[in-house]
């Protein structure tokens, strides 16, 4: 199918103020236009796929503020508002007092013909997650499978819209949904249960769900998917490995538990005697990496997928795109070269096999001073056909300048930080430094298993267990073991001697 788009841009342009919307319609990709920003003392900017354009030199006032403001719905909770029939999305951004100071105004598109990539697995029944990073079209991909599944195979399509992103706003939905329909959420927080109800009310063959962020929202999506029904989601995160990283949505591709084994089991495999695996069936039978628009990463079996990371495994994935004809290609990576890709991702100090960092974005100073006081020697290179680690920031990293490309296009794996804080250079550091030569998985594997036996021994009649000092990501897992065990926990000290300490929970009378 060719792609048509429809973007109901004049919708968009008419809630703003006369000077700015005049300079606007002078640009000459404006059917590109990704988004205008107006901030308060500032010069509206438009932002289109390859630049940023000011449209007047003439800064931004509290009148531009609120004609934009008054010509949109309400904005809820989470600071978004919609135009009707539309799908353009306006973002605020808010003083202390609460009066608004920033506009983004998103276009919103409807894009018919994306998942020719992916309609395979769409039509096969099963469920299917989707990841990518912000802006590579995971919603637009979500619109259109509704339309597909309600229209081309007469299935009942339920949309759990939370910020009317996908249906666009007011109370009838968009066109590009079909047939489907959509249920509104008054608050994000009540997303998990719009969700249940969804299944429970409307007897839906499928539900659709908009970035699945919380633990409650991943118990909600089991519960929908062991009924039956078929999930078609995205969630937080670029890749499969980053779920099973993530504590919060890990449940999604089953859950990661810590298992102690005996001495002749852990001989025979050849592994120490603490070792993670997947708790439980996974919730979604297929994730899909968007890597770009027309370019996309299957893992058509999560739990075979999930169960070779866990045991250092190499994976094999099908890498699909489009050509310039507008036909699928597809090419299946074999467990070799995948094994390749994931070293490049979490690379190890072994032997003379040295991280070769290239910082884009990213304070070399602060770099340097870190790695002194952890008596680290970091090989910082100029240059990128030397680098085998490109280390950016997340702002650059959105903004997509020309170097992100540019080592994307070389295949680099591209670590990127929250933010320029010496603690985020810190949390780098120990990533790709193993402390001590130690292998860092071990050492993840026996602060989990550590927390199990503290469990265990509580439970025997043990009052309380203090646990070694941990970083706060394995502290937080290690509170996760103590809570799926009906026991409680707390964090102690101040880093790095900061530790989790396991009891049992109070007797509420």
């Amino acid at each position: 199918m060719q792609k048509v788009i429809t973007d109901d841009l004049d919708a968009l342009t008419d809630i703003l103020p006369p000077h700015i919307r005049q300079p606007l319609y002078q640009q000459k990709d404006i059917s590109e236009l990704l988004e205008v920003v107006l901030d308060l003392g500032r010069s509206p900017e438009a932002r289109f796929p390859q630049r940023e354009v000011v449209l007047i030199p003439k800064e931004v006032n509290e009148q531009d503020i609120d004609y934009v403001a008054s010509r949109v719905s309400s904005f809820g909770d989470d600071n978004r508002a919609g135009i009707e029939r539309t799908l353009h999305r306006i973002s605020a951004i808010r003083n202390r007092k609460g009066r608004i100071i920033g506009l983004t105004c998103r276009v919103g598109r409807a894009i018919f013909g994306t998942i020719k990539v992916i309609e395979d697995l769409i039509q096969s029944g099963k469920s299917v997650l989707l990841l990518g990073r912000p802006g590579v079209g995971k919603t637009t991909m979500l619109r259109e499978v509704a339309r597909v599944l309600a229209d081309d195979l007469d299935k009942r399509v339920i949309i759990v819209d939370t910020s009317n992103e996908i249906a666009g706003d007011g109370d009838i939905p968009h066109p590009a949904i079909g047939h489907a329909r959509r249920m509104q959420v008054t608050t994000p927080t009540m997303q998990h249960a719009v969700m249940i109800e969804a299944v429970e009310n409307h007897m839906p063959e499928v539900i659709i769900i908009d970035e699945i962020g919380t633990e409650l929202e991943a118990q909600a999506a089991r519960t929908i998917a062991e009924r039956g029904v078929q999930l078609v989601g995205t969630a937080h995160g670029n890749t499969l490995e980053n779920l099973v990283m993530n504590p919060t949505l890990a449940d999604l591709i089953g859950g990661i538990q810590t298992v102690t084994l005996g001495d002749e089991e852990a001989k025979r495999r050849g592994t120490q005697k603490s070792i993670l695996e997947r708790m439980s069936p996974p919730t979604f039978d297929i994730v899909v990496e968007i890597q770009d628009w027309d370019k996309v990463a299957i893992h058509p079996d999560v739990g075979e997928a999930v169960d070779a990371l866990l045991r250092g495994q190499p994976i094999a994935t099908e890498t699909r795109w489009l050509d310039e004809k507008g036909e699928v290609r597809s090419r299946k990576e074999t467990p070799a070269t995948t094994a390749q890709k994931t070293a490049k991702i979490k690379p190890q100090v072994r032997g003379n096999n040295l991280p070769r960092l290239y910082l884009f974005g990213v304070n070399r100073g602060r770099m340097e001073q870190m790695a002194g006081e952890m008596r680290l020697s970091p090989n910082i290179v100029n240059s990128l056909n030397y680098a085998n680690l490109f280390i950016t920031s997340k702002s650059y990293y959105r903004r997509k300048p020309q170097r992100v490309k540019d080592a994307e296009a070389l295949n680099l794996p591209i670590y990127v930080l929250k933010s320029n804080t010496p603690a985020q250079i810190r949390q780098l550091l120990d990533a790709i430094y193993p402390t001590d030569s130690t292998d860092k998985a071990g050492l993840f594997k026996l602060a989990l298993g550590e927390a199990e036996e503290a469990v265990n021994q509580v439970k025997r009649g043990r009052e309380t267990v203090e646990l070694s000092s941990q970083s706060a990501y394995i502290r937080r897992l290690q509170h996760l073991i103590a809570e799926r065990n009906d026991l409680s926990s707390k964090s102690l000290g101040k880093d790095p001697h900061r530790r989790v300490r396991i009891f049992k929970q109070e007797t509420k009378v």
